[in-house]
């Protein structure tokens, strides 16, 4: 067997929506430890529960992972994998601070003979530039020397349970040939889709920021398109469907752009590019486009308030919905608070309900605090911002006609909306 693959312990270091899928197939075959800085996130995990909802208390339990945010405990581990946040600050610079200092805590229990593996999405060459180094100065050891490193992008989707985590096809690399051997057997022996060998760490890095800044472009188009089409008074969701007739059309569809994906990881790409003189155009301008949405739907909302005769000062607006997506509790960079916050903005009173966010990261991100019923009455305006499974079933039909609803995500009947994007 692959002398790899006999090595002791794996320790995860981060334990969320990425981690914690990641630590559990590990934990399958090998001993696993699972690390985070946070203490209520250890305990949760520890009695079974995952507030991200990414893995079910049947399927934590199943597994021995030795959950933990002690180094005394992660100095038994010989292979280390990163899957720490990296955001973007609030000027859309990267902020590599998260993973800085992830390489800080590995760099304090690091062997000879060890492997870092990173899996954070960040820009070509950060692994080798921003945190081999970090880890070489806390450690004492030289890089392929005394140990080494690798680079495999992750590809969780928040909330989908058919593409699981062994069921997606992983981009590996190593820093040497015989490591990048090496972390693709480990990959491999856990993953059913099979794995994909690049030639070097900065491919490995390039191949998954170009993914999601793909397919941020790809959605700037269509909302451009809904841009366009709002002026002409045409249906964009018509125009598509009918578009997609034609066998090589792409299937994409306007909407709010966050999560902590395609939302951030362009800005990593072009973060890079401008580095090394080169301005990109087409990315940036994908991203300005997407950013500016919230703010569209919100003034034409309030345009169609208008248009029903409401007075806009002191009206009152629900927003349904928080998270970047549906049916999943993620709220990290959902773009729904643009909406919220430029109806704030025209001084409509807003509330905000969403079952499936937690209250309390709600409070904390956004300082929202979300209603803790649902009721459709005393509204001027609803704005249906995220489709929820719970939000399919509600009856927008009773509203009074004056009620504008608007349909971010073109789950309503056209008959029970005002308009859509």
């Amino acid at each position: 067997m692959n002398r790899f693959l006999d090595m002791d312990t794996i320790a995860i270091i981060g334990l969320g929506y990425v981690g914690l899928p990641l630590a559990v197939e590990f934990a399958k075959k090998y001993a696993t430890i699972g690390f985070d800085i946070h203490h209520a996130r250890i305990n949760e995990l520890t009695s079974g529960y995952d507030r991200t909802l990414e893995v079910e208390s049947e399927k934590l339990k199943a597994v021995k992972i030795t959950y933990t945010n002690e180094l005394e405990v992660l100095k038994q581990a010989n292979v280390f994998i990163m899957t720490v946040p990296t955001p973007v600050d609030e000027f859309k610079r990267p902020d590599l601070t998260p993973l800085i200092k992830a390489s800080e805590t590995v760099g304090k229990v690091l062997k000879r003979g060890d492997i870092v593996v990173y899996e954070s999405t960040v820009y070509p060459g950060c692994t080798e530039e921003d945190c081999i180094p970090v880890l070489e100065r806390v450690s004492g050891l030289k890089y392929n020397v005394d140990f080494f490193a690798g680079y495999s992008p992750e590809r969780i989707n928040p909330g989908d349970k058919l593409h699981t985590v062994s069921k997606i096809k992983k981009v590996t690399s190593g820093s040497t040939p015989e490591i990048a051997d090496k972390v693709d057997a480990l990959y491999a022996s856990i993953i059913e889709a099979g794995t994909h060998k690049a030639s070097s760490i900065k491919v490995a890095e390039a191949s998954k920021v170009i993914e999601n800044s793909q397919r941020d472009i790809n959605i700037a188009f269509v909302n451009e398109l809904a841009l366009i089409f709002d002026r002409m008074g045409i249906d964009t969701l018509e125009v598509l469907e009918a578009a997609g007739t034609k066998w090589n059309f792409l299937p994409f569809r306007p909407g709010l752009v966050g999560g902590h994906c395609i939302g951030v990881d362009p800005y990593y790409l072009t973060h890079k590019a401008e580095q090394l003189g080169y301005h990109p155009q087409v990315i940036l301008s994908g991203r300005r486009i997407n950013d500016n949405m919230g703010a569209f739907v919100a003034g034409k909302v309030v345009k169609l308030m208008i248009g029903k005769g409401h007075q806009i000062n002191n009206s009152k607006a629900l927003v349904l919905g928080i998270t970047f997506k549906e049916n999943c509790p993620d709220i990290r960079n959902s773009r729904v608070i643009d909406i919220v916050q430029e109806l704030k903005e025209f001084g409509v009173s807003v509330d905000v309900y969403d079952p499936q966010a937690d209250k309390e990261e709600v409070k904390h991100e956004y300082g929202l605090d979300l209603i803790e019923k649902l009721t459709l009455t005393d509204y001027q305006a609803v704005v249906l911002a995220v489709s929820h499974k719970e939000f399919v079933a509600l009856d927008f039909a009773r509203l009074n006609e004056n009620v504008v609803v608007y349909d971010v995500k073109s789950l309503l009947p056209k008959n029970q909306i005002t308009a859509r994007l």
